[in-house]
C-alpha cells in the first residue's frame, strides 16, 4: 500500500490516546469511533471520552453509536471507505459485519502477551498474578474475545513496585510504538498473522470492588500484589470497626503470627500477620477521612499488638 492508508480508529479511554496519535503518524485518520459521553465524578457532569477530545482537536469526525448491531453501524462507517480499523480499548465487541468492512480488516492493540490475559483487565491481572513481564500485542481481530492471530508483540518488564496506574501509562505508550512499527508493515503485506498458541490462556475479567479486599489469611506477597494491581481502583481495603479502612501503601515483611493479628503498631507503621509473612501498612485512609500515614492514624487510634481488629 504505497499511499497513506485510510484509518478508522476505535477507542475510548486515556489508554487509547497514544494509539490514536500513532495512527496520525502512519495514515490518514478519516473517522474516530468512541463510546458515548457519560456522567463522571461527584457532580455527574457529562464528560467526553479522552479519545473524542483528541479527535476533535484534530478536526476529525467523531462517531458515538449506542449500539453496533441494530441498526448496523457498519453501514454508517462504510461511507469513510477505511483500509483498516485500528481498535484500542474501545469497550465493545465488534460484530462480524463491521470486522469485514475494511479491506485489511480490524487490528487491535491489546495490553498483554497473548494468549495470556485475554479480556477486559489484562494490566491489573498481570500484576495480581505476579508476572515478571507483560507487553502489548497487535492482532487481527476475529469474532472471539482477543482470540485473533497476532502480528507483533512488544515486551515490558513489570517492576517490583509497579501499580496498575504506572503500568497503564507504560503500556499505553508501547501501544503507540507497536502501531508505528508494525501497522505499515502489515498493510504492505510484510507481516503474516500468526495463530495464538492453544496453551497459556488466562482470562482477565472485569474488575469489581470485591477484588480490592485484603484477606490476611493469604501470603503477604499476594496482598502486596493485590494492592498494586488494584491501585487506583477499586483500591485495597479491609474493615476496621465495621467501616471501610483503605490501604494505599504497604510493604511485605517477615513477621509471624495468626493471620490478621497486629504484630506492632508505631512510627514504622502497622504490622499485620498474614498466612505467610506479614505486611506493614504505611499509608491508610479510614472511612470518611483523608489519606494519612499509618503513624498519624495511630496518634488518635490505639491498636494493641496481639489484637485482631481487621475483618474481611
Amino acid at each position: 500500500m504505497s499511499s497513506r492508508p485510510r484509518i478508522v480508529f476505535m477507542g475510548t479511554p486515556e489508554f487509547a490516546v497514544a494509539s490514536l496519535e500513532a495512527c496520525f503518524d502512519v495514515g490518514d485518520v478519516v473517522a474516530v469511533v468512541t463510546q458515548p459521553d457519560k456522567p463522571k465524578g461527584r457532580g455527574n457532569a457529562v464528560t467526553a471520552p479522552p479519545v473524542k477530545e483528541r479527535a476533535l482537536e484534530k478536526g476529525i469526525p467523531v462517531l458515538q453509536p449506542q449500539k453496533l448491531r441494530t441498526p448496523p453501524f457498519s453501514e454508517e462507517l462504510r461511507q469513510y471507505a477505511p483500509d483498516v480499523c485500528v481498535v484500542t480499548a474501545y469497550g465493545k465487541i465488534l460484530p462480524k459485519d463491521l470486522l469485514a468492512l475494511p479491506a485489511k480488516g480490524c487490528v487491535n492493540v491489546h495490553a498483554s502477551l497473548l494468549p495470556r490475559f485475554r479480556g477486559a483487565a489484562p494490566i491489573q491481572w498481570a500484576i495480581e498474578h505476579g508476572d515478571s513481564e507483560t507487553g502489548v500485542s497487535l492482532m487481527v481481530m476475529d469474532e472471539g474475545l482477543d482470540t485473533g492471530p497476532v502480528l507483533a508483540m512488544k515486551r515490558l518488564p513489570i517492576a517490583p513496585d509497579e501499580t496498575s496506574a504506572t503500568l497503564h501509562a507504560k503500556l499505553s505508550a508501547l501501544g503507540g510504538d507497536i502501531l508505528r512499527e508494525s501497522l505499515p508493515r502489515y498493510l504492505n503485506g510484510e507481516l503474516t498473522p500468526q495463530p495464538q498458541p492453544s496453551e497459556g490462556m488466562v482470562l482477565a475479567p472485569i474488575i469489581d470492588k470485591e477484588n480490592g479486599k485484603l484477606d490476611f489469611s493469604k501470603p503477604a506477597v499476594e496482598l502486596d500484589r493485590r494492592l498494586r494491581a488494584f491501585t487506583p481502583w477499586p483500591g485495597a481495603y479491609t474493615l476496621l470497626g465495621g467501616k471501610v479502612f483503605k490501604v494505599h501503601r504497604m510493604r511485605p515483611a517477615e513477621g509471624k503470627g495468626a493471620p490478621g493479628t497486629v504484630l506492632s503498631a508505631g512510627p514504622e507503621g502497622i504490622e499485620v500477620a498474614c498466612g505467610e509473612g506479614s505486611v506493614v501498612l504505611l499509608e491508610v485512609q479510614p472511612e470518611g477521612k483523608r489519606v494519612m500515614r499509618a503513624a498519624d492514624f495511630l496518634s488518635g487510634n490505639r491498636l494493641q499488638p496481639g489484637s485482631q481488629p481487621f475483618t474481611s
